[in-house]
């Protein structure tokens, strides 16, 4: 009898630890617990978040550092330049180091891959070297064959890749093999799972140590080297330059395009970029920008192509497709409050597919992917910034918070440390393959040349090298969608980094195709009283009204008031127009809307009130020598506007764009230059222009409920 009772207590026992057991099991799965691999993970460190001081002494500026303006002023610089340590630039010929960079932004010339020489017409005032972090350093070590890393046999096809005698275009063959097939298979080659360089890329959470292919002394000497030119350029009062890098990720399938530029607040910077090596997921690039500013080093990360992301830069759910929710979006808003909307490969403003009723939307396309091959369509929803300004909205009416209320900049994605601005003096971007018009596309091929740029593109994996047009073969490159541009323009007290860095942040920015015009937004409720004349209207209006990159709180029935000015560029063709482009969401709907309003009109012209469009002020360009009107337009224009469709009760957000008279694109420099009309698929003029950052209404709170259909049932929160 006492047998049998042992039993059934074993028997007991025995059910009640595999059901406790089981249960653990579940709340393991369930809880995402991993108490043993927890374990081992406390060993880890994480190297990207070691921070290091990269402070130079020098000698003290002579230059008289000017006083701060608390009117602000506005400085133009440039967020996005890569120099010989990125990876394309090397392969592409550049040979230009970080302080070549400088040098080129603080006004001296310095040497194209082809001889030439680039030089802008007056320094700007900020500047940025931005070399890609992923593999930054690595392929001018393969190339360098006094390096270990260079006697592997991966590294062989790139020695003494740029030799002097191979910087032609007649290499543009060779390099493009090298990007296209040679540089992924190398990157792409790890150490066995036993290797001692597993386990300590493991330990450290540094992926990159477990390549063959990387050396991380090379990679980390690069950055440092980086670090150190921008902080031994920089000139608090008279050139403010930032450490910087590019988070070169995408998606992991169809190749949108998801870069961003990461901008570090001051001296100090981690050890070491985060690249895509470290994770695909910007959100993780966020979460390392969080970790760092715990250290006290702030960045802003900034997005930019969203053109070429095939709808992926501004979707309407996370990168593993989970929903938005408001911790998205404050964790998007604190990280990332600037995007570039115009550089070289495009403009990102919007697209006549998304705006079809904007006259000027159809300006500075690219429509593929960035570094598709062959070149692939780029789906316009979900690329554009005008379109992600009305879906944040959309986001915010179903309570998911907005990740899209950001300010905007221009820079140039140059790949050789200098970046061409300007249309009449214009060489593109990547060194030895667009340095000249025929690469580029923009005049007919010599019939010598038709065979380079087969064997050129044929490594491209592009099916249709060339294109036959009344003047002959022209190169079918893609570089033809490319452009002159941009600029990044904050409005400071002084031009330092601490001044220009809290401009990002308050989203006091605008951008400019390359153009240097200003544009200053205020919105209030009592601005119709400032006089725009007078010596104190900008202090007048930062007292009375929030300007751009600022929310605008209602303020019972009071209607908004705008003032909005802009001045040419000294060099630049007279300014056309000034718009003010408004989007909003229906409040009982969640309904995004838009409109175009010309709010000044050039030559004493008036806004037609039932159009809201200023008639054309017949401003013309000579395209035999690309002369244009310069009697026509105006050196200024401002004024006050009201919206005359407001309604108090609807979220909406308000943004300035600046035109100016038609000049010729550089596609048409090119050919004029050259002797040749331009080519006829082309647009032989542009308008040059200027975005501002928005100001957004923000109404009171509505009492209208949101309530979404169906419902999940979960075993455990989704937090």
């Amino acid at each position: 009898m006492i047998t049998k009772h042992k039993k059934l207590l074993y028997l007991f026992l025995i059910l009640s630890g595999l059901y406790l057991a089981l249960l653990l099991i579940i709340d393991f799965d369930v809880n995402e617990k991993r108490p043993f691999l927890n374990f081992f993970k406390s060993m880890q460190s994480d190297s990207a978040l070691e921070v290091v001081d990269f402070s130079v002494d020098k000698e003290k500026s002579s230059k008289v550092k000017p006083k701060p303006n608390p009117d602000r002023n506005p400085y133009y610089g440039d967020l996005h330049v890569h120099t010989k340590y990125s990876f394309d630039a090397y392969v592409f010929g550049i040979t230009a180091t970080p302080d070549d960079a400088y040098k080129y932004a603080k006004g001296e010339g310095i040497k194209h891959p082809l001889g030439y020489e680039m030089k802008l017409r007056e320094p700007l005032d900020f500047y940025s070297v931005t070399d890609h972090g992923f593999y930054m350093g690595m392929i001018q070590a393969y190339a360098d064959t006094s390096t270990d890393i260079s006697k592997n046999d991966f590294a062989k096809p790139f020695h003494n890749l740029n030799r002097k005698d191979n910087l032609s275009v007649e290499s543009a063959g060779e390099r493009s093999d090298l990007f296209s097939t040679i540089v992924g298979a190398v990157i792409t080659q790890p150490y066995p799972n036993w290797h001692p360089k597993i386990l300590k890329a493991w330990l450290t959470k540094n992926t990159q140590l477990a390549l063959k292919s990387f050396d991380y002394d090379i990679h980390k000497s690069a950055w440092a080297d980086i670090a150190r030119s921008a902080n031994e350029h920089n000139d608090p009062g008279n050139f403010t330059t930032f450490i910087g890098y590019e988070f070169t990720t995408s998606t992991d399938i169809e190749g949108g395009n998801l870069h961003r530029n990461v901008i570090f607040n001051s001296s100090e910077a981690s050890i070491r970029p985060w690249t895509r090596v470290d994770s695909l997921n910007p959100e993780d690039l966020w979460t390392w920008q969080d970790s760092l500013r715990e250290k006290g080093i702030d960045t802003v990360s900034i997005p930019h192509n969203s053109n070429g992301s095939n709808g992926q830069m501004f979707e309407m759910e996370s990168f593993l497709g989970n929903a938005i929710d408001q911790d998205y979006a404050d964790k998007r808003m604190r990280n990332e409050p600037l995007v570039e909307i115009t550089q070289v490969k495009g403009t990102s403003d919007t697209h006549p597919l998304l705006s079809p009723d904007d006259d000027w939307a159809d300006f500075e396309i690219m429509d593929v992917r960035v570094g598709s091959r062959p070149p692939t369509y780029s789906k316009p929803s979900g690329g554009y910034v005008r379109e992600a300004y009305l879906n944040g909205l959309t986001l915010e009416f179903t309570q998911q918070g907005n990740p899209y209320k950001f300010g905007l900049i221009g820079s140039s994605d140059t790949h050789t440390a200098a970046g061409a601005y300007d249309e009449s003096n214009y060489w593109s971007k990547v060194g030895l393959l667009d340095g000249d018009a025929e690469n580029r596309g923009s005049v007919p091929l010599a019939e010598e040349n038709r065979e380079r740029l087969e064997e050129y593109m044929a490594a491209f994996n592009q099916p249709q090298s060339t294109l036959a047009l009344d003047q002959g073969d022209y190169a079918n490159t893609g570089f033809t969608q490319w452009g002159a541009s941009g600029l990044a323009v904050a409005w400071a007290e002084e031009n330092t980094r601490d001044s220009i860095f809290k401009a990002f942040k308050r989203k006091e920015t605008f951008a400019t195709t390359g153009t240097r015009l200003a544009v200053r937004f205020f919105g209030g409720y009592d601005l119709s009283s400032i006089d725009l004349n007078s010596d104190n209207m900008v202090s007048e209006a930062y007292k009375n009204g929030v300007t751009m990159g600022a929310d605008l709180l209602s303020n019972g029935d009071k209607v908004p008031e705008f003032i909005v000015w802009a001045q040419k560029d000294k060099y630049g063709a007279p300014l056309q127009r000034v718009q003010i482009i408004k989007g909003w969401m229906d409040s009982i709907s969640g309904r995004p809307n838009e409109k175009v309003f010309d709010v000044v009109c050039s030559d004493g012209n008036a806004v037609d009130p039932v159009t809201h469009r200023c008639p054309d002020n017949g401003a013309k360009v000579n395209i035999n020598d690309c002369s244009f009107s310069k009697n026509l337009g105006s050196s200024e224009l401002k004024t006050h506007w009201i919206d005359p469709e407001f309604d108090s009760s609807n979220k909406a957000f308000y943004y300035v764009r600046v035109l100016e008279n038609p000049t010729c694109r550089w596609s048409t420099w090119d050919a004029v230059k050259r002797g040749f009309k331009p080519r006829e698929d082309l647009h032989e003029t542009i308008q040059e222009r200027a975005w501002s950052s928005p100001i957004w209404y923000i109404p009171d709170p509505s009492n209208v409920e949101v309530i979404p259909l169906g419902g999940t049932v979960r075993l455990r929160s989704s937090t």
